[in-house]
């Protein structure tokens, strides 16, 4: 009879499922605005494969399979800010249901449940949420490899699950090679559940499957390093958030302590949160590489051990409160969704990210005059042009020497700095598209150098406008022109 009501209990996987997708939903175009990194997605989606093909032999190799798919994305269904950001709050949605599973699994219906809905709560869950990133689907495919790795752990797997296994985490290593840190966190898991000579075996064969389906990628993105050169070593206040994340992890595995060799959901979520955040950690001793959308997937991790917190906290309740108890999960998340409420209302607002492509280019549709010209500093201001080209019709843009399709690259090549100055010194009006100096990094590069040096020597400011981190500032020739 037991057995019979459990074959009609419905499935628990559509609530984590439905509530991610309505916290994906909620307020997905952010106000109709795209900030640099979502940029460089949108711009090189619409490329034609060949020149993505193209790109990725010079730069971004390490996004390469991502880049291939929203274009077939954008092919489809065409390039917007929904297109841009669905597949990330599907692939969300995946991950949240891999979590309710896992510890549905591990640690019961209540466990489960907890788990999956605080996973879209989570800060940077809910930032990535949106984003048209790569990075949810990473998190998504560590999901399915996690499930994968219980279901074999479990005794109930096959070869096939392995082969899915293998293939999965090859799949989130095209998408992000550093998401093979997901591969130690499950050896960490299989040694403190014993899993076996034979279990590990399988494992290190598909594991090294993996790792030989991206070692390829892995060798030939080291020739393109110079693209993470921008992220700052190592800090001791850097070491805060990874710090207190590992604290609320290992609050939430105290309720969950296993003697040795049981498969529990401490032994799947804390290596799942540490191994990845102290991976890192290390790799960046050696090269400055720690970003934490790079490990999003340790979020499994977390909200693993919260749902076993909340589930430790119904059960001890329903000793004394056993009715009460059964609303103790659902209450708790109501009360973490109101109290984030503030912060989840800014993470879906255009001052959430760093500025604003479509914000700027606006206001240079606003500004610009028949025979006007255009400059960017630095040149990677130009996406706001790739990604919005209506806008800038009729500029002419000054420094371009080689577009960006044509060039395999983010940014265009651009011309000689005597070409430029040249070319700025035949204009009447410029407009010129950078940052605003709260964000604005100094000037160095050379072409750079000589567009502000020409502004500055040569032209008058007519109109200055500053909108969502960007900035268009108009400028008038003082005296009369020169042949270019």
């Amino acid at each position: 009879m037991e057995n019979a009501r459990l074959r009609r209990r419905p499935p628990l996987w559509p609530i984590p499922l439905l509530w991610t997708l309505a916290l994906g939903l909620w307020g997905l175009s952010r106000q109709h605005s795209v900030w640099r990194d979502e940029a460089a997605t949108w711009q090189v989606a619409r490329r034609s494969t060949e020149d993505i093909w193209h790109m990725l032999g010079q730069v971004d190799a390490v996004h390469g399979l991502y880049y291939l798919l929203m274009h077939g994305v954008f092919s489809v269904f065409g390039a917007g800010t929904t297109s841009l950001r669905l597949p990330s709050v599907l692939a969300m949605a995946v991950a949240a249901v891999c979590v309710t599973e896992i510890g549905r699994r591990l640690a019961g219906v209540r466990v489960g449940l907890a788990g999956g809905l605080v996973f879209g709560l989570l800060p940077a869950v809910q930032f990535h949420l949106q984003e048209g990133r790569p990075y949810a689907l990473v998190a998504a495919g560590a999901g399915i490899s996690t499930l994968l790795l219980v279901t074999v752990l479990e005794r109930r797997g096959r070869a096939v699950h392995w082969i899915a296994y293998g293939g999965t985490v090859a799949v989130c290593g095209l998408l992000n090679w550093l998401s093979l840190l997901i591969l130690p966190a499950h050896l960490a898991t299989l040694v403190r559940t014993r899993a076996g000579r034979r279990t590990g075996a399988r494992w290190a064969v598909a594991a090294s499957a993996a790792v030989a389906a991206v070692l390829p990628l892995i060798l030939f993105s080291r020739t393109q390093a110079e693209q993470v050169s921008w992220i700052p070593p190592l800090t001791w206040h850097m070491l805060i958030g990874p710090a207190v994340l590992l604290a609320l992890g290992g609050l939430g595995a105290l309720g969950d302590r296993p003697h040795a060799g049981r498969l529990s959901l401490a032994a799947v979520g804390l290596p799942l949160l540490a191994v990845p955040q102290l991976g890192l950690l290390g790799l960046s001793l050696v090269r400055p590489l720690f970003l934490d959308r790079y490990i999003l997937f340790s979020m499994l991790g977390l909200a693993l051990l919260i749902g076993a917190a909340l589930g430790t906290a119904a059960r001890v309740a329903g000793r004394r409160f056993p009715r009460a108890s059964a609303w103790l999960v659902p209450g708790v998340v109501a009360l973490v969704a109101v109290a984030l409420l503030p912060q989840s209302l800014a993470k879906r607002s255009p001052a959430s990210r760093v500025d604003d492509v479509l914000a700027v280019a606006a206001d240079v549709r606003r500004l610009k005059e028949p025979g006007d010209a255009v400059v960017f500093v630095p040149a990677a201001r130009r996406d706001t042009a790739l990604v919005s080209p209506g806008d800038f019709a009729g500029l002419r843009d000054l420094a371009l020497a080689e577009s960006p399709a044509a060039s395999g690259t983010l940014k265009g090549e651009e011309a000689s700095p005597a070409r430029i100055r040249a070319a700025m010194l035949a204009q009447r009006r410029i407009l010129l598209v950078t940052d605003v100096p709260e964000v604005a990094r100094a000037v160095t590069a050379k072409r750079d150098k000589a567009k502000a040096a020409v502004l500055k020597e040569r032209f008058r400011v007519v109109a200055d406008v500053r909108d969502r981190g960007r900035r268009v500032t108009v400028y008038e020739r003082i005296g009369p022109a020169e042949e270019a």
